[in-house]
């Protein structure tokens, strides 16, 4: 924090004088304006919602008036998880996976704060940031100004989805290393853009996937699913999936962290592929309801 500024005034110094605006329904920032936008184009698309009061509006700076905060923890060594208490948007967590090289910051919450900027500082801050889809944006703007204004990378399948357009952006396709064993990839589904991150050096040398809503792990930690809309319950085709598991295991990995503190903790690689498995037998019918 600048010396003598309380939090709001911080926020103001990084944030902008104007607010900083975000959907309440989805926690994806917007333009510093005088006035909130008139809607929020991803809350209006099919794979997410507007609440039945309406669309709402906050801001950056009003949370951190609020007293929100955002939350860090070791999940396990070099990887992070962040998420904003109390819960803005839909609750994601996201990670920060941290290498010699540099750390990358996945699936940016929607809320940013002086103490976890300062605490990334002081583990190297922060060389990249990346979502897996459009729903993950979050505040990724505000928090690449808060580091030292760090790439951005949105992929480019999904770049109309950019509600804050900002010089930081950087679009993307295929793969992409974006430091030494961490890998993006752009593998669809969810969005044509969905993507996820592969950590090679994770699970103690094992492999990590870090799979946003691409890929869901369940409660169990042994099976996941793959969805084209959670909240609205809307499937993805059998040929669809089968496409993303296929693109997603010539990886080598064995646990896969998606982005709301779920996991699978172990042969998270076979996991997927029977879960994949599972799953389009379903959709293309090959079991009959009373079996």
């Amino acid at each position: 924090m600048v010396a003598g500024s309380s939090p709001r005034e911080w926020a103001t110094i990084s944030l902008g004088a104007m607010p900083t605006w975000s959907c309440k329904a989805c926690a994806v920032e917007y333009p510093v304006s005088a006035e909130p936008p008139d809607a929020c184009p991803i809350c209006l698309d099919e794979r997410q919602f507007v609440p039945p009061a309406g669309q709402a509006w906050t801001s950056l700076e009003e949370l951190t008036a609020q007293g929100y905060r955002v939350d860090i923890d070791e999940v396990e060594p070099d990887l992070f998880a962040l998420w904003v208490t109390p819960t803005v948007g839909i609750g994601q967590h996201g990670h920060l996976v941290r290498t010699s090289a540099g750390n990358l910051l996945w699936d940016p919450p929607g809320f940013v704060d002086e103490p976890v900027v300062e605490r990334l500082r002081g583990m190297g801050g922060v060389a990249a940031i990346a979502a897996s889809h459009p729903h993950m944006f979050g505040a990724q703007v505000s928090w690449s100004r808060a580091l030292d204004d760090a790439p951005v990378y949105v992929a480019g399948a999904d770049r109309g989805w950019v509600q804050r357009e900002d010089d930081c952006i950087r679009p993307w396709s295929g793969d992409v290393e974006l430091l030494p064993g961490v890998t993006l990839r752009v593998v669809g589904g969810h969005f044509p853009g969905s993507a996820v991150a592969h950590w090679a050096a994770g699970a103690d040398g094992r492999g990590v996937l870090l799979s946003g809503d691409t890929i869901f792990p369940g409660p169990s930690e042994r099976w996941v699913t793959f969805l084209r809309s959670y909240p609205n319950d809307i499937p993805l085709s059998a040929a669809v999936v089968d496409r993303v598991v296929t693109a997603v295991n010539t990886f080598e990995y064995d646990r896969v962290y998606g982005n709301f503190g779920n996991t699978v903790r172990s042969d998270a690689r076979a996991a997927i592929r029977r879960s994949a498995d599972r799953y389009m037998s379903w959709v293309r019918g090959d079991f009959d309801h009373l079996t």
